[in-house]
C-alpha cells in the first residue's frame, strides 16, 4: 500500500468515526442528538431513556453534560452547562406536569432546602400552567448555564427569566437522578448504566 493511499484511508476512517460519534440515537421515534452546543458549551449525551407510567410511555429524556457521569453526584458536579431534554410521547395537562415536578422535587430534597426552592417551583409551575397542554411531540429543555442560571424552554422558546440559584437546577435534576426518581429505569438510562 502506498503512503498517499494509507493517508487517504486513515483520513476516511477518521471522518467515518467522527460521523459515527456525532450520530443521533432514536428512542420511541424521537431523535436524540449525541452532542449539542449550549451557549458555546460543547455537551455530550450522558444517557437517554423513556419514562413509563405503568405500561404507558410518557416522554423521552436525554441528559447532556460536559463529561460522562454515572451517579447523581457526578452529574451535578460536572463543570459548565448542563441540559435535560424532554420530548412528550403522549398528551398531558401541563398543570399536572408542573404538580408532578413539585412532588418530585419535594420527594428528593431535604426539608430545610425545599422551602427555599418554592419561589422557583411556583414560577416553573406557572410556565407550564400557562401552556395548558403539552401534546405528543412537544418538547422542553431545562438548562443550567453558568452566569445565567436555569433556563426553561418549551418547543425551543425560552420561558420567562432565568432562575439564578444552582440549587434550583440541582433540585430539578434530582427528580430524575435522586433517591426517589420519577422512574428508576429511566434514572439508570440517563446515567448510562446497564439496564437491570
Amino acid at each position: 500500500m502506498t503512503r498517499p493511499f494509507r493517508w487517504l484511508l486513515a483520513a476516511a476512517l477518521m471522518v467515518a468515526l467522527t460521523s459515527a460519534n456525532a450520530a443521533a440515537i432514536e428512542l420511541a421515534g424521537v431523535k436524540i442528538e449525541d452532542q449539542l452546543n449550549l451557549e458555546g458549551n460543547a455537551l455530550q449525551l450522558n444517557g437517554a431513556g423513556v419514562r413509563y407510567k405503568t405500561v404507558i410511555r410518557v416522554y423521552t429524556a436525554g441528559l447532556y453534560l460536559s463529561r460522562k457521569a454515572q451517579s447523581m453526584e457526578e452529574a451535578l458536579a460536572a463543570p459548565g452547562a448542563k441540559r435535560m431534554a424532554i420530548t412528550m410521547l403522549r398528551d398531558i395537562d401541563a398543570n399536572e406536569l408542573g404538580k408532578l415536578f413539585m412532588r418530585g422535587v419535594e420527594d428528593n430534597s431535604p426539608k430545610s432546602e425545599f422551602s427555599r426552592l418554592i419561589p422557583g417551583l411556583l414560577r416553573m409551575g406557572q410556565l407550564f400552567a400557562d401552556k395548558k397542554n403539552l401534546k405528543a411531540g412537544d418538547s422542553f429543555t431545562i438548562d443550567w448555564v453558568p452566569g445565567k442560571g436555569t433556563l426553561i424552554a418549551i418547543n425551543g422558546q425560552q420561558q420567562g427569566a432565568p432562575i439564578a440559584e444552582q440549587a434550583f437546577f440541582n433540585a430539578l435534576m434530582r427528580i430524575w437522578l435522586g433517591q426517589v426518581p420519577a422512574d428508576f429505569k429511566l434514572k439508570d438510562a440517563l446515567l448510562g448504566l446497564p439496564a437491570t
